[in-house]
């Protein structure tokens, strides 16, 4: 049996297990199996590999993604460009190896979502592991932005901070944050909504619900919205060429 799996705090949210149960279904792969692991700290890390020797691959979720590195013999270059590990690799000669697929996924689905040659700014919600993936690929793209946080940056702003102008300014809004996640759906990032247009593009990491909070305030004045359930699909993608050793497009 080849086990597969998602660490995180709290999975009851999470689509992967049905994602790859599917895939593995797919493609006749009777003898693969991805199972979810909540752990109540990262450092039951090296206990649940003890229990589950047949292990090839996990995935890393909240919030995880930052403090599992201690735990790893090897960062991959996409990692550290990110800051952050979302899959682990399980190398053929026990090593364990952290990449990162989020600034894929996210980069691969943010370029079907604005137009070609977007040239607004952005303002990224959050800067939690989630938050450095976009970081990377809005600086791939050559999109401008801020990080909002609840906390002071050194080159950001707080949420304090942000007026009804900037949000104007700034026409593609990305939240990283949980906020507004299942089941606790009426929350969401606490920023000016009365500012946003019709011209705004709003894309929530989030997946369940399909339709956030965040997104509804959006779709209220006319702007874009979209989930993050194909960033999601395009990651899984990525970390499943991780772990049959096939060549990723970076």
């Amino acid at each position: 049996m080849r086990e597969f799996g998602l660490i995180g705090r709290t999975l009851s949210h999470s689509f992967s297990q049905t994602y790859f149960s599917q895939k593995f279904h797919n493609l006749g792969l009777s003898d693969h199996q991805y199972e979810l692991f909540e752990l109540a700290a990262v450092q039951d890390l090296p206990v649940l590999l003890q229990q589950h020797p047949e292990l090839y691959g996990l995935n890393v979720t909240i919030p995880y993604k930052e403090q599992v590195w201690p735990f790893l013999d090897e960062i991959a270059p996409s990692a550290a460009r990110v800051g952050a590990v979302n899959v682990i690799q399980f190398a053929s000669d026990g090593r364990l190896i952290g990449h990162n697929t989020d600034m894929i996924g996210f980069r691969d689905s943010l370029q079907t979502f604005v137009p070609a040659g977007f040239d607004g700014r952005a303002l990224v919600l959050g800067s939690g592991g989630a938050s450095k993936a976009v970081e990377v690929a809005l600086r791939d793209l050559g999109i401008g932005y801020w990080v909002v946080s609840r906390n002071p940056l050194g080159s950001g702003l707080t949420y304090e901070e942000l007026t009804p102008r900037l949000v104007q300014e700034h026409l593609l809004i990305i939240n990283t944050t949980p906020l507004g996640t299942h089941p606790n759906v009426q929350e969401c990032p606490a920023i000016p909504y009365g500012s946003l247009t019709a011209s705004h593009y709003l894309y929530d990491l989030i997946y369940n619900p399909r339709e956030t909070e965040f997104m509804q305030r959006g779709q209220a004045v006319g702007a874009q919205t979209k989930n993050g359930f194909e960033m999601l699909c395009l990651q899984a993608e990525a970390a499943w060429q991780i772990w049959n050793e096939e060549p990723l497009d970076q």
